[in-house]
């Protein structure tokens, strides 16, 4: 019996599939955010600080799903273009609360375009109810394999 014959296709091993659909999505997006000058890690610390502002380094790796050390790097990044402020020092034993600029915000508009031109692209073959499916298969699949204990620091 080979190896096929147990497991099945790679093509129809979901997981496969999966990560196919996020490294095409990946790539489309490098390439929307290309001319912007940025970077996906890039691209989704200003989101995630657009829409809560003041995250500290470890909060804002985990929602970009980068370590600490990437995103501090990410971070002095977009602080040295001036797309976000970070104090120099916080409150003893407080994390440094991040903040965009007015020309991160900017910034934020034009790479969310980007971003929402791709996602439609890659949606389009799929009816909306079709779409609130993909989205609701997938939110369940995450949730059967979320940790039922909270993650440990990085």
């Amino acid at each position: 019996m080979s190896q096929e014959e147990t497991v099945g296709p790679l093509e129809e091993s979901p997981g496969y599939v999966l990560k196919q659909a996020h490294a095409a999505l990946r790539t489309a997006m490098e390439a929307a955010l290309r001319p912007l000058g940025l970077t996906v890690p890039q691209y989704a610390c200003l989101e995630l600080l657009g829409q809560r502002p003041g995250l500290s380094n470890a909060e804002l790796a985990r929602g970009a799903f980068v370590t600490r050390q990437s995103m501090n790097l990410v971070l002095r990044g977009l602080q040295d273009r001036g797309l976000l402020t970070r104090p120099e020092q916080a409150p003893h034993g407080r994390a440094l609360p991040t903040q965009l600029t007015p020309a991160g915000r900017d910034q934020l508009r034009a790479a969310s375009t980007a971003v929402r031109a791709v996602e439609q692209q890659m949606l389009a073959p799929l009816s909306p109810a079709d779409q609130r499916r993909l989205r609701d298969h997938l939110a369940a699949c995450v949730a059967a394999l979320a940790p039922t204990t909270p993650a440990a620091e990085d």
